[in-house]
């Protein structure tokens, strides 16, 4: 506990599907990892979601508060499946924190607390994490909040779970969807101080704004905490994306794969918080019960990307003309929000024939996410994004060609994006950058700087831009990131009396937006990058 940093692994991988014991090929998979030479040094190790069992292999998870030993105290798994009991047995024998994920049984009778229908065979279904310590006991379990379509329960109260480790570090944890949204992801930083996080997740990347490590990345960075991030590894259905990362340094270890996925760890020495840190950064509780390797670019036939719905978005499209070089400032306005652009760029000459590129348009969007069946949040974006064709509904879409057939046909040579954006209840803003290899910008590769609001004016001045060094062809999006969740007590939105129930004071109009904005020297600025 005394060293100033702990050694994670984060693993990214391809499950077993086709086979009636599937479940058996993976926990031996997963033992595998464990036990190999690659894992040796780590102090945890983290698993994805969704890859080890499925809805016909379910398995009882004994509640942590029991400080039940699977390994030792039902070695014949007659009370938990055996993958369990072989999982905490691999925890033991190697003597590490081992974080899994796996499709969960609960009797209905054991949740007294729960007034809802219980299903016909008595039992509900939960997509959960489980975490064995050392010596293989369940020390913690969390439920998913925000499930993504997937046909299980959630739990009545919505569940706050950390646990504490022997190398002095808690850990908070929440699963893939759930990261768009407050409770429980942010909930734990604000509200309980954690600083470090395990994050199963097999997520489905969408251009041009919610790619997996891209997110992931942007997350970590705006919250300025530790995220040990591992995806399913299945990029024909657009599932990819693990990593390390490291607050405002950024990523320590991350992949991206383009292939038919792989079965893999990562590892990487992540640096300790100051244990202060967990005291000074409470609020008031909710009263509501990578290694350097080849370059690999994206292709649509290399990876099944989603799409937003950017027909929603006001946009323009970026017009490069025929000179060596160029530049454009821009205002886009949308709802309250207006995204203010300054970008230039230099020609990179007429390009191969039969070889294609990227064009851009510029973005802003003040809505719900358009998504179905799912939990929505409120989103306020500005954004550069790339597309494959002239119109709206090429934006989002990744170029079908590779190599030298995928060819750019400009390099931004500055790239700036500033706004107003308002206070509210909850929120997060986040630097949001992707690049064709679907790996995002680093924070030494930009600056991010958002001045904060006073008592008289409640909104947030944020730029957002590439570091005068930086030049980039390859870009998929370069953006501002606005969550805001549920959107409740947002500064000028609704009625006067809901503003004054929200604690914002009569009077304190919204400010205008000032066209010298982005020309602020940015030493006036608190800058995001590290150096």
């Amino acid at each position: 506990a005394d060293a100033d940093y702990y050694t994670a692994g984060v693993v990214e991988f391809r499950s077993s599907v086709l086979s009636l014991a599937a479940w058996s090929e993976n926990v031996a998979a997963y033992v595998e990892i464990i036990n190999s030479a690659n894992a040796s040094a780590t102090d945890i190790i983290v698993f994805p979601e969704s890859t080890l069992n499925g809805l016909s292999s379910t398995t009882f998870v004994p509640s942590p508060e029991d400080g039940v030993n699977p390994c030792l105290s039902d070695p014949n798994a007659t009370i938990y499946e055996e993958l369990l009991v072989t999982l905490s047995c691999a925890a033991r024998n190697a003597s590490k924190y081992v974080v899994i994920n796996l499709t969960e049984k609960q009797k209905c009778e054991d949740a007294p607390e729960d007034p809802r229908p219980c299903a016909s065979d008595g039992l509900s279904i939960f997509n959960t994490n489980v975490v064995f310590d050392r010596q293989g006991v369940v020390v913690s379990r969390y439920r998913k909040v925000h499930l993504y379509g997937e046909n299980k329960n959630s739990t009545y109260l919505p569940e706050l779970s950390m646990f504490e480790t022997d190398f002095g570090v808690t850990f908070g944890h929440f699963i893939c969807f759930d990261i768009l949204f407050y409770t429980p992801a942010h909930q734990l930083i604000l509200e309980q101080g954690v600083t470090d996080f395990v994050y199963p997740t097999m997520w489905f990347s969408q251009l041009p704004f919610l790619t997996a490590v891209q997110t992931q990345q942007g997350w970590a960075y705006a919250n300025d905490v530790n995220l040990l991030a591992a995806g399913a590894s299945r990029p024909s259905v657009g599932s990819s994306g693990t990593g390390i990362f490291h607050g405002r340094t950024g990523t320590l270890t991350s992949v991206m794969r383009m292939d038919s996925g792989e079965r893999s760890i990562y590892v990487a020495r992540v640096p300790k918080y100051p244990a202060d840190r967990r005291s000074q950064r409470r609020r008031a509780k909710r009263e509501t019960g990578s290694p350097s390797s080849p370059r690999d670019v994206a292709t649509s036939s290399s990876f099944y990307m989603k799409r937003d719905y950017l027909e929603n978005y006001e946009t323009e499209v970026i017009e490069f003309g025929d000179a060596l070089a160029g530049e454009l400032e821009r205002s886009i306005c949308q709802g309250g929000l207006c995204c203010h652009f300054d970008i230039a760029w230099r020609s990179l000459g007429e390009q191969a024939g039969g070889s294609s590129y990227y064009s851009y348009r510029l973005g802003t969007y003040d809505g719900w996410r358009n998504e179905q069946s799912v939990d929505a949040n409120y989103i306020r974006n500005c954004g550069v994004f790339a597309c494959s064709g002239p119109g709206i509904e090429d934006c989002g879409q990744l170029l079908p060609t590779s190599g030298e057939l995928q060819l750019p046909r400009v390099t931004f040579t500055r790239l700036a994006i500033g706004a107003t954006y308002p206070e509210s209840r909850e929120f997060l803003l986040m630097p949001n950058t992707a690049l064709d290899t679907l790996l995002p910008l680093e924070p030494s590769q930009f600056e991010w700087s958002q001045q904060e609001p006073t008592e008289e004016r409640y909104e947030f001045e944020v730029r957002f831009a590439l570091r005068e060094s930086q030049e980039l062809s390859n870009l998929l999006t370069f953006a501002i990131y606005g969550n805001y969740y549920d959107n409740a007590c947002t500064f000028g939105v609704g009625s006067e009396e809901q503003q004054r129930e929200c604690g914002y004071k009569s009077g304190s109009g919204r400010m205008s937006t000032f066209a010298g904005w982005l020309a602020i020297p940015l030493v006036l600025l608190v800058l995001g990058g590290s150096t």
